[in-house]
This record gives structure tokens, sequence and C-alpha cells, in this order.
């Protein structure tokens, strides 16, 4: 149950903001951004450096619904001016290539916009713009009394190790999945589900133009592959690996002559090759943490729940995340209703476990033709083929794919 706001003032040695931000994340610097337009105040704490959020690569698709509720809250500025739209994808399977015209289908296109490209936008809107308060480099920082009304959160400046105590009224996790607020959950009242695809990703980044103008999933029985545009002169590649492999095993030589290999079909150009300016490997795997909420406690973005990147879902559900938690403070702090912050994650989780599905789906698509398993490979060649032959398998893909916009006040 939310209380109401405390009537007994703070110690006067103590800040008191009604909302504490930790993570400055997507969801976090989205969620700080709509609350300081509605003179909700808030301050951002963040453990690495401005610098830092700026550049760290990270996916870069944006569903439209997203983009335009963004647009409403004045935060796509950039993003509308630099962004291309992506309409289609394209499918290589047995040398052939399989256009899907997802856009054609559905209505809707996807925004590529790397993550680090508008964590730098909303960054900027809120502090250097909006005269936001965002504290970088933060350390030790620490929970206190969430399931009480008087929940406050202590860190350690970077700068003078001076220990600071902020009481507020809620505290928004969106510090990703190894922050803090996560594990401020109790183990007792909270539950974690997992699902591990035993299959490693071998991420890359080149330095040399996209060789496609859109998304490239490579279905091949040495493994999938994929190409996404980065921008004029980056690209992503993906390789599928096993799991826990090092990317020591993979030189430079051995990542393009298995690129070509797996993304090879009649009639299309040659890859462009270049620098290798990133590779890590990824552990594919899902998880949701259930309730994404506890007393004053609420998790938005990969704090609350992870999306492998098969269908570049991850940076989608922390907008959605935020959207409705800035909705659910706002209502509270006008007008003191609490529906919409009882109601937070059931409404997050029904689109997180939506996107949790067909990512499950995607991925045995994906990954079942060089999985060893002639079931799992029978299975996925019958996805494919009624991917490309029913219009009905076509619209409920497209929709899936580009993502439905939110229902509004969902039930």
């Amino acid at each position: 149950m939310i209380d109401s706001p405390p009537t007994t003032p703070f110690p006067p040695s103590e800040q008191h903001v009604p909302v504490v931000i930790v993570g400055a994340g997507p969801a976090g610097l989205t969620l700080a951004n709509i609350l300081r337009d509605a003179s909700v105040d808030c301050v951002v704490l963040e453990a690495e450096s401005r610098e830092f959020i700026e550049q760290r690569p990270r996916a870069g698709f944006l569903e439209e619904w997203a983009v335009r509720a963004l647009e409403r809250h004045g935060l796509a500025g950039g993003l509308l001016e630099q962004a291309p739209t992506h309409s289609s994808c394209e499918f290589r399977i047995d040398g052939e290539r399989h256009r899907f015209p997802y856009t054609e289908i559905s209505g809707h296109h996807h925004f590529v916009y790397p993550q680090p490209l508008l964590v730098t936008d909303l960054v900027r809107e809120y502090a250097d713009v909006r005269g936001g308060d965002i504290r970088f480099g933060v350390r030790e920082v620490e929970l206190h009394d969430i399931d009480t009304g008087r929940p406050s959160v202590s860190y350690t400046d970077p700068g003078s190790g001076t220990r600071h105590r902020i009481s507020c009224a809620f505290v928004a996790g969106c510090d990703g999945a190894r922050g803090v607020t996560r594990a401020a959950l109790p183990a007792e009242r909270s539950h974690l589900a997992r699902l591990d695809y035993g299959v490693g990703w071998l991420a890359l980044l080149a330095q040399a133009p996209p060789s496609s103008d859109c998304v490239v999933f490579g279905i091949h029985p040495r493994g999938f592959a994929a190409h996404m545009a980065r921008g004029p002169r980056v690209t992503r590649y993906y390789l599928q690996c096993p799991p826990g492999d090092d990317p020591e095993n993979w030189p430079d030589e051995r990542v393009w002559s298995e690129l070509h290999t797996r993304l090879a079909v009649t009639g299309s150009p040659p890859l462009t090759e270049g620098p290798l300016i990133e590779k890590r490997v990824l552990g594919m795997h899902n998880y949701v943490v259930q309730p994404m909420a506890y007393g004053r406690l609420f998790l938005a973005g990969d704090a609350a729940h992870l999306v492998a990147p098969i269908a570049a879902k991850g940076m989608n559900l922390a907008l959605h995340d935020a959207l409705l938690l800035a909705d659910a403070l706002i209502a509270y702090h006008r007008t003191g209703e609490s529906e919409a912050l009882h109601g937070y994650s059931a409404a997050c989780l029904r689109r997180v476990w939506e996107y949790q599905e067909f990512s499950e789906w995607f991925s045995e698509l994906l990954h079942g033709p060089s999985s060893g398993d002639p079931f799992r490979a029978g299975n996925a060649t019958a996805r494919l083929r009624r991917l490309f032959h029913s219009p009905a398998a076509a619209a409920a893909f497209a929709e899936s794919y580009i993502g439905a916009p939110p229902a509004r006040n969902p039930k």
C-alpha cells in the first residue's frame, strides 16, 4: 500500500526530494526528464561518469511507438533529425534472400539510433537545458527503509569521500542488471524467472559501412549470424558461438570468414570489411523480476527484466517502464492518487512477457537449424515456411517484431 506523504519534516541535515532515481540509462533519464517537466523534483545518481555513459556501446533500434512517446515529451529532437528508419528485414537461408517488409504489413517502422546518442540527448536535456540534478561517479549506493513511508538513499561522493543521504518519497531503480536496487528486493517478496538459451553471441563492431540497407538474419547450419547498421561508417555483426567462448578464439580473419560464409546468398554483394573495434561474447539469456516493485521502490529497465538482443527489445521495454512510472508518480504528486503506482508492475509485466515470448519464439527460429537437434531444426524450418507464405503468420510476426503501440490504460 502507498502511504500518504509524511507530515513530519525531515531533519534539516538531510536533503529531501520526491523521487531519487538510481541509474542514468534510457529508463532513468527518460523518467527524470518527464518528472522535471512536470515540476516533480528528483535527483539522479549514476555510478559511471558522464563521458562513459555517453560512449558506452549499446543497441540502437527504437520502435516507432517509443519514438512518438519521446516526441510528445520533447525528447526526440536529435533522434528525429538524425535517425534513419528501417522498414524491412532480410532472412538469408540456404543461399537465398527473403525480404520481409514489416512496415508494409504493420504500418510502422524502426528508428536506428544507437543508445549512446539517445543517452547523450537525454542527459543534455535534463542537466544542461532543464537544470536537473544528476550526480555522476557516486559510490557505495545504499537504499534504506524502502518498505516504509520514509525511504532514503545514501551514497559516497567520489571527490570528497563524504557520505550523503537523500530522503525521498519514492526510489526508481534504473541501474541495470548488476545494480544495487534489484538486490534491495527481499528474496521472500520477489521472484526471478530466467531462461538460458544455451548459446553465445560474439558481438562485433566493425569500422565499415553497412553492407545492406536493413537488418540481416543469417540462418546457417554453422550457426546464426546477423548484420545491423549502426551508422554510415559502423556496422554491428553477431556470430553464434559456444556460451562462454573467449573472444581471443576469434581473430579477425576467422570472424570475417565466418560472416562471409553464414551471410552468403546468391546475388548479394560481398560484405564490406573493416577493422573490428569490439569483440565480446554475450550469454543469451532472459530474466524477469516479479513483481517490479516493493514498498516505495519501483524497478525499470534491465533492473527488472532482460531480453537477449535477439529482436532489439531491451531499450524499448526500458522506455515503456519509464513512461508508465512517470505517469504514475506525477499522478500521485498532483492528486495523491496511488492506483497507477499500485498497478505499475502488472501493467509493465504485460508487455515484458509479450516480448519475452516473442524472443523465445524468434530464438528457436534463428538457432534451431544449427542446434544439432533434428526436431528443433524441423520446427524452425516450419516457422520460416509459414512466415514466408502465410499472410496471417506474417502479420503476427510484423506486429511482434515492430512492437504494437501500448494500449491506453491497459487492464
